[in-house]
């Protein structure tokens, strides 16, 4: 028997189906999505949006089994040794690095064109473009991301005093800021002057935000799975990564908003600066 014993504290996990599903369904997604933005047939019938559904199925079905079947090895199987759980913080600390990267790509677009280095860009936002007013929509958003903070903070403040339950209930207040974010977005999205496909100040404008409004949604849908297991009293004064990763990433999208807010609703938004002529 003590020739089979564990001598390592890593955690070893069982053969699962996930990544090869994930992997599968994240193939059918992308070529449903090239269907769809091509506006190419399909058996001879033009589904449109339908297109991106079987493959965004299987993403999220995938999703929903691995995210499970991690609590499981952690809260029932008690699994995750202090080394696994400092991978796990790693692991999560390397993916916002990442994402960090992923937005430094919008921003070098935008300042590439705000601050004149094409030469193809005279005028910033270009003639014809109304921005939005930095002051209105977008600074309301701001002080409901920092407000969520805020609450996100008191949460983490309550798990580590190992009151679980007063921590949902702020992270459910966290969500819930949230989605009246997002709700928000949208508003304005809807009542923009201007278009995606209207020119280098709206694509870069919408991905930017875009992006983030979707990394939004999937901070909120992080922090709502988070307030189910803190009401179940997953999480405890020294062991709750979950939750530690869903606050950092929640922080990071708030610190992402605040230099979106700044540069692209601020200071280089309305037109403030010429080139040429």
């Amino acid at each position: 028997m003590s020739s089979h014993a564990t001598k390592h504290p890593f955690h070893m996990v069982n053969p699962s189906p996930w990544p090869a599903l994930g992997s599968f369904g994240a193939l059918v997604l992308a070529i449903g999505a090239v269907l769809f933005f091509h506006k190419t047939p399909v058996f001879g019938m033009e589904p449109g949006i339908f297109k991106i559904v079987p493959g965004l199925a299987i993403v999220v079905f995938t999703m929903v089994m691995w995210w499970r079947d991690v609590v499981h090895e952690s809260v029932v199987e008690h699994a995750h040794s202090e080394q696994t759980s400092h991978g796990l913080r790693l692991g999560m600390a390397l993916f916002i690095t990442s994402e960090v990267m992923f937005f430094v790509a919008f921003f070098w677009a935008f300042f590439h064109n705000a601050l004149g280095f094409s030469t193809n860009v005279l005028q910033w936002p270009p003639e014809g473009i109304t921005p939005l007013e930095a002051w209105d929509l977008p600074f309301y958003n701001t002080v409901i991301l920092l407000t969520s903070g805020g609450t996100l903070t008191r949460a983490h403040i309550f798990i580590e005093k190992g009151d679980n339950k007063t921590a949902a209930r702020w992270i459910f207040i966290t969500a819930a800021l949230g989605t009246l974010f997002l709700g928000l977005q949208a508003y304005e999205y809807v009542h923009a002057s201007f278009k995606l496909t209207e020119g280098v100040f709206p694509s870069t404008f919408y991905l930017a935000t875009g992006f983030h409004g979707f990394h939004v949604f999937v901070g909120t849908v992080f922090l709502t799975v988070c307030g189910f297991r803190a009401a179940k009293g997953h999480f405890t004064a020294h062991k709750h990564i979950g939750f530690q990763a869903a606050a950092w990433y929640w922080h990071f999208v708030d610190v992402v908003w605040l230099f979106l807010f700044v540069w692209v609703y601020w200071l280089l938004g309305p037109p403030v600066r010429a080139f040429g002529g």
